[in-house]
């Protein structure tokens, strides 16, 4: 978080290659100078680093091929970006703007913002949740600090078996009912739960409390 800046470093000394400044602009056009970098991912596809800028809302796209003459693609989205994760294709990354109640989705194909998600109070991914929901096709699943929901969304697939869910993209396609305070959510390729965690509920019974298993079509879902 502090100070307001990235550093790139020699991956196995971590000696400081380059220092670079996250002060700027806010997505409303005011200046902030302590804007801090909430997370950085990488491109699975190019040398590229995907920086969610935290108060600005800015979310850099930074190719690292030549860090002498840095190449930076700045979107802008939604302020106070958090944290985030991939979709299934390792195509898009889904962030959360946990203060506005969004969810920004950058495509790093096209180098764009491909959405901006309306969601329940303050989201809070973690790395989400990746599945195939048997209405819904691929979805990409995200808790909430401040909602008793966990938040379904659909994301696009390549795939053609999955051309029949288009219509549904980058919508909430469902919220499955939990209890405030989420911070994470999980799941596995091989398993038929989705777990998701009350570690910021202030209901002593319910933290640590056995978890509860709620079904919808085919699919069982796990939260605690």
């Amino acid at each position: 978080y502090w100070p307001p800046q990235y550093v790139i470093m020699e991956g196995d000394t971590l000696k400081p290659l380059k220092v670079v400044s996250t002060r700027g602009m806010t997505v409303d056009g005011e200046y902030h100078p302590e804007p801090r970098v909430a997370s950085i991912v990488a491109s699975f596809t190019k040398p590229e680093w995907v920086i969610n800028i935290k108060e600005t809302g800015q979310i850099l796209l930074v190719d690292y091929s030549d860090i002498q003459n840095l190449k930076t693609t700045t979107i802008g989205s939604a302020k106070f970006l958090h944290d985030g994760g991939w979709d299934a294709s390792k195509r898009y990354f889904l962030v959360a703007a946990n203060a506005s109640n969004k969810i920004a989705a950058v495509d790093t194909k096209t180098g764009k913002l491909a959405a901006l998600v309306d969601t329940a109070k303050i989201p809070h991914p973690g790395r989400g949740a990746n599945f195939v929901h048997p209405k819904f096709g691929p979805v990409w699943a995200t808790g909430h600090l401040g909602a008793d929901v966990v938040t379904l969304i659909s994301t696009p697939s390549e795939e053609k078996k999955n051309a029949k869910f288009k219509e549904y993209n980058w919508k909430v396609v469902q919220e499955v009912k939990h209890v405030p305070g989420n911070l994470f959510v999980k799941t596995h390729p091989k398993s038929k739960h989705l777990w998701a965690d009350s570690a910021q509920n202030p209901d002593k019974d319910i933290i640590g409390s056995p978890g509860t298993e709620l079904e919808f079509t085919g699919r069982r879902f796990t939260t605690s």
